[in-house]
């Protein structure tokens, strides 16, 4: 054998010896002597605390066709540890740390090392409890910084970890900002074929979660699926989440992704959400809602969530909220010093008790609710409201929300055919502008200013009624089906107080109101709770059903004291003059009521009346002195035409013929057909009217 070839032999066994006994040391060293060093390298590098407390060894494996050529020979090494634990920074203290896992293993690349790469081919974490928190600074534990001299130059070297297994994994997270205590567990999720998982709306789903705790002081429950946790490395990268979760009385199902799961940066997700109050989404979403009937509903929910302006927009959304539908458009954005929420909102098919919270209207039950709650602070001697309007939640937020319903269901005594609303609230100025309702055939315009600001509530209040129909403002009057009146109105008041009765004790401004052609009765004003005017009736009238041809009255307010400039009506046999006072703010009352015959062959009404006495009890009664002259109908009627000519172009009450005042106030009665019908006696005149009321009956309807 030549020379150089035994030489070659000798060395290539040298070699192979070396290898050997380097694999045999490798294979049979106990790895557990290497521990001190490797804790002490991880816990300088993490910048904590970082042990590994039970044993350590090192399985060789050879890959599958990860590289090519000699690399493809190259072992790789495994690295399997128990009971690690991983401390957490300086700044939290205690003796619990981020992360103890019980078994974990690491398949690393050995080739990679070359290029200052620790590329990790999987991870597997077995039993573990992990504790993740945020405080109230903003610090988190999972965030791990090794302090460097400001000389050093970043480190060349990078991590690179491909696959990750979990099993029986706990998780803690509280979070102080949101007061959020949330216990997970997690595991893996067996993956579907790559073609699967494109089609799959969300994208991968790696893990899988279930939780429980609480958030805002209430309890959390849910369960649901997300990416894999490697997906976080892709920063810019949608993060798939589908789940749902009950919070307090609020159900929540999503599905869709999340940009930068660490800092929550932008959602993008379709959502339901259903509940039994919306007055419950306070500990969800942080926004103070009314109390409502049960509601769902579901749309597209997305977020912008950087910097100190979060805005969360839930679009195209539709539901329900008791019987009534809802959709629109809303959106939230939360910034200093105030939030705000705007947007639209429709509902075409809208019962008021369910709805009525959310623009600011009272229905049955919370005007119940209201009134239990109120006993206790009612004046026994008062009538109007006293109870105290909290504000405080008028700081939270601004609004800007406009709401329209197209056919209302309603009760037979609420006669509510549209409703209008744009609710502004800004700065704890809280305004209605409009808020109109299409009213008995009418229509009722508001326009509301609540100020907040001050020690006491600023109030504005501008009120027009126009058009409404007697027979519909009163449906369950016999007497007033086939009414033709109609009732007009405004009102533009100012006060300021912390309750109703304040607001009205202290108004200023002046009401004004007309009503043409309709039928009264003291059970029709029992009804609408008109104390004083059914005794006032019953003392001039008795028992009877009074046919009502006009009513006019003008009042103007004064620091809460209510003066008519003009109050008069016009019955079938007499016309009504009222003057006096009306106080507001302490709620009593001084009229003087003075009737006139329209002729001299019906009955003489007695003396002028008077009603005085507190709202609560009012007394009526006759006044002392001479009997009241009598008036022919044409000294009457002159008389009384002008305050109503005065006030039909102050309340724009339009062209209409079937309107009696306008007749009435342009003279219309003293000639013609208006001179015949004056010369009727009361009984030929309620037979007339009788007749005209059987011909405006339909035919269907026809009564004998």
């Amino acid at each position: 054998m030549p020379r150089y070839l035994k030489i070659t032999l000798s060395i290539l066994l040298v070699l192979l010896l070396v290898f050997g006994l380097a694999a045999a040391l490798l294979a049979t060293f106990n790895w557990n002597h290497a521990r001190p060093w490797l804790n002490r390298q991880a816990t300088e590098m993490a910048g904590r605390q970082v042990q590994i407390r039970g044993d350590l060894d090192i399985d060789w494996l050879r890959p599958q066709a990860q590289h090519d050529g000699w690399r493809g020979w190259v072992p790789w090494p495994r690295i399997i540890v128990n009971d690690l634990f991983i401390g957490n920074p300086e700044w939290r203290s205690g003796e619990r740390g981020m992360a103890r896992i019980s078994h974990a293993s690491v398949l690393l690349d050995p080739i990679a090392l070359l290029g200052h790469v620790v590329r990790i081919r999987s991870l597997e974490v077995d039993t573990a409890d992990v504790y993740l928190e945020r405080g109230k600074d903003g610090k988190a534990n999972w965030t791990f910084k090794r302090a460097e001299p400001a000389s050093e130059k970043p480190s060349d070297w990078k991590v690179d970890i491909q696959d990750l297994a979990l099993k029986n994994v706990k998780a803690q997270v509280v979070d102080a900002s949101s007061r959020l205590d949330l216990q997970l567990q997690l595991a893996s999720l067996a993956q579907p074929p790559d073609g699967e998982q494109a089609a799959s709306p969300g994208g991968s789903y790696g893990i899988g979660w279930k939780a429980s705790g609480t958030y805002n002081g209430v309890d959390v429950s849910g369960e649901g699926r997300t990416g894999a946790i490697l997906a976080l490395r892709e920063d810019g990268k949608p993060f798939p989440v589908q789940g749902k979760a009950t919070v307090g009385k609020t159900s929540v199902e999503l599905e869709g992704s999340v940009t930068r799961p660490q800092s929550l940066a932008a959602l993008d997700v379709n959502m339901q959400l259903s509940g039994d109050s919306m007055s419950d989404l306070l500990e969800l979403i942080g926004v103070a809602l009314p109390v409502t009937p049960p509601y769902s509903t579901k749309g597209h929910l997305t977020a912008r969530l950087a910097g100190e302006q979060d805005v969360w927009r839930y679009e195209d959304f539709t539901g329900k909220v008791g019987k009534s539908d809802l959709e629109g458009t809303l959106t939230f954005t939360r910034s200093k010093p105030r939030s705000l929420l705007e947007g639209q909102v429709r509902s075409r098919l809208l019962r008021f008790k369910d709805l009525g919270p959310l623009i600011g209207a009272d229905t049955s039950e919370v005007k119940s609710a209201a009134a239990e709650k109120a006993a206790s602070t009612q004046p026994k001697d008062k009538v109007l409201p006293h109870n105290v309007i909290n504000t405080d939640a008028w700081s939270v937020m601004d609004a800007n929300v406009h709401f329209t319903g197209e056919k209302i269901l309603r009760d037979k005594d609420l006669p509510l055919d549209h409703i209008d609303a744009r609710i502004m609230l800004q700065d704890k100025v809280l305004s209605f502008t409009p808020l109109s309702f299409g009213v008995a055939g009418g229509t009722l315009s508001n326009q509301i200013s609540l100020d907040g600001r001050g020690k006491e509530i600023k109030a504005t209040l501008k009120t027009e009624a126009r058009h409404l129909k007697l027979k519909q403002l009163f449906p369950g009057a016999e007497s007033m089906k086939a009414s033709f009146g109609e009732l007009h109105g405004n009102a533009n008041l100012a006060g300021h107080g912390n309750s109703i009765a304040g607001m009205l004790g202290s108004a200023d401004g002046d009401i004004q109101a007309l009503v043409s052609r309709g039928t009264i009765s003291h059970f029709l004003l029992e009804a609408a709770g008109l104390n004083v005017a059914n005794l006032v009736l019953l003392k001039l009238f008795g028992d009877e059903q009074v046919i009502l041809d006009c009513m006019a009255s003008d009042f103007s307010i004064k620091n809460g004291l209510m003066t008519p400039r003009v109050f008069r009506l016009e019955t079938d046999d007499a016309i009504v003059d009222v003057s006096g006072t009306i106080n507001l703010r302490d709620e009593t009352l001084d009229l003087k009521i003075s009737p006139k015959n329209k002729t001299v062959r019906i009955f003489t009404l007695r003396s002028p009346l008077y009603a005085r006495g507190s709202f609560k009890n009012p007394d009526v009664g006759v006044e002392p002195g001479p009997l009241a002259m009598r008036a022919g109908a044409a000294v009457a009627l002159g008389v009384l035409a002008s305050p109503f000519a005065a006030l039909l172009p102050l309340l724009n009450v339009g062209n209409d013929e079937a309107t009696h005042c306008t007749s009435l106030s342009d003279g219309k009665r003293q000639t013609g057909e208006g001179k015949a019908k004056r010369d009727e006696t009361p009984q030929e005149r309620r037979e007339r009217q009788k007749r005209e009321e059987r011909e405006s009956w339909p035919s269907s309807q026809a009564k004998p």
